[in-house]
């Protein structure tokens, strides 16, 4: 299960981030999303845990807890919306039946 982890100090790093769930269970990937042209965190990560019932503990865990000062934002992530979505669905001009 992948899990989006928000509101992260700008500081954390990748290895913080494993190192916040590694205690909860088994974790494959733990990366700190980081802006392409400066290398700056941009506030967020992914961690993404093989054991659907691990990962739903970590969530209800760390949901709202405090990490460096900030509380953060833990849930199952869902997957990312494009433009192309929005014009699909209907997101920005209705989309409704003609």
């Amino acid at each position: 299960m992948m899990i989006y982890v928000g509101n992260l100090d700008y500081a954390v790093t990748s290895d913080d981030l494993r190192a916040l769930f590694d205690p909860l269970g088994a974790v494959t990937l733990a990366e700190v999303q980081v802006k392409s042209r400066t290398g700056q965190s941009r506030g967020f990560g992914m961690v993404e845990m093989p054991s659907d019932s691990e990962a739903k503990a970590a969530i209800a865990a760390l949901n709202g807890s405090e990490f460096r000062e900030r509380k953060l934002t833990v849930n199952e992530s869902r997957p990312r919306r494009t433009v192309r979505d929005l014009y699909a669905g209907g997101g920005w001009f209705g989309g409704g039946a003609g």
